[in-house]
Protein backbone atom coordinates (compact mmCIF):
# COMPACT_ATOMS: atom_id res chain seq x y z
CA UNK A 1 0.00 0.00 0.00
CA UNK A 2 2.94 2.47 0.37
CA UNK A 3 4.44 2.05 -2.80
CA UNK A 4 1.23 3.11 -4.13
CA UNK A 5 0.58 6.22 -1.67
CA UNK A 6 4.09 7.19 -3.26
CA UNK A 7 2.84 6.60 -6.71
CA UNK A 8 0.26 8.96 -6.22
CA UNK A 9 2.57 11.69 -5.74
CA UNK A 10 3.21 14.80 -8.18
CA UNK A 11 4.63 18.53 -8.31
CA UNK A 12 2.37 20.99 -8.72
CA UNK A 13 3.20 25.06 -8.94
CA UNK A 14 1.75 27.70 -6.25
CA UNK A 15 1.84 31.65 -6.87
CA UNK A 16 -0.20 33.71 -4.32
CA UNK A 17 -2.07 31.32 -2.40
CA UNK A 18 -3.23 29.57 -6.39
CA UNK A 19 -2.22 26.65 -7.89
CA UNK A 20 -1.29 26.65 -11.93
CA UNK A 21 -4.40 24.70 -14.00
CA UNK A 22 -3.01 25.52 -17.51
CA UNK A 23 -2.87 27.90 -19.86
CA UNK A 24 -5.92 29.52 -21.47
CA UNK A 25 -6.22 28.17 -25.49
CA UNK A 26 -5.36 30.59 -27.97
CA UNK A 27 -4.60 33.41 -25.70
CA UNK A 28 -1.41 34.13 -24.00
CA UNK A 29 -2.98 34.12 -20.19
CA UNK A 30 -2.49 31.25 -17.39
CA UNK A 31 -5.39 29.77 -15.42
CA UNK A 32 -5.03 29.73 -11.96
CA UNK A 33 -7.49 28.06 -9.23
CA UNK A 34 -7.42 27.98 -5.79
CA UNK A 35 -8.21 24.21 -5.50
CA UNK A 36 -4.86 22.27 -5.37
CA UNK A 37 -6.93 19.32 -6.55
CA UNK A 38 -7.40 21.43 -10.25
CA UNK A 39 -3.89 22.01 -10.62
CA UNK A 40 -2.05 20.77 -13.18
CA UNK A 41 0.53 17.98 -12.62
CA UNK A 42 4.23 16.38 -13.31
CA UNK A 43 6.44 13.77 -12.18
CA UNK A 44 8.99 15.02 -14.04
CA UNK A 45 11.34 17.73 -11.17
CA UNK A 46 12.58 18.88 -14.62
CA UNK A 47 9.43 20.31 -16.54
CA UNK A 48 7.86 21.03 -12.84
CA UNK A 49 11.34 23.72 -12.85
CA UNK A 50 10.72 25.37 -16.23
CA UNK A 51 7.51 25.63 -15.41
CA UNK A 52 7.91 27.41 -12.01
CA UNK A 53 10.85 29.57 -13.56
CA UNK A 54 8.71 30.69 -16.22
CA UNK A 55 5.42 31.59 -14.13
CA UNK A 56 7.59 32.79 -10.99
CA UNK A 57 5.68 30.07 -9.03
CA UNK A 58 7.21 27.52 -6.52
CA UNK A 59 7.12 23.85 -6.85
CA UNK A 60 5.21 21.99 -4.61
CA UNK A 61 5.01 18.17 -3.60
CA UNK A 62 1.17 17.26 -3.78
CA UNK A 63 -0.22 13.80 -3.23
CA UNK A 64 -4.35 13.32 -3.33
CA UNK A 65 -4.12 10.38 -1.56
CA UNK A 66 -2.95 11.49 1.58
CA UNK A 67 -4.41 15.40 0.86
CA UNK A 68 -0.59 16.80 1.58
CA UNK A 69 1.67 19.06 -0.01
CA UNK A 70 5.19 19.92 0.51
CA UNK A 71 7.15 23.07 -0.78
CA UNK A 72 9.96 21.50 -2.47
Amino acid sequence: MTDNVRKATRIVIRRNGEYLVGKVYIQPELRWSWSIYDAWRTKSLEKARKVARATGGTMVLFNPVLNRERVI
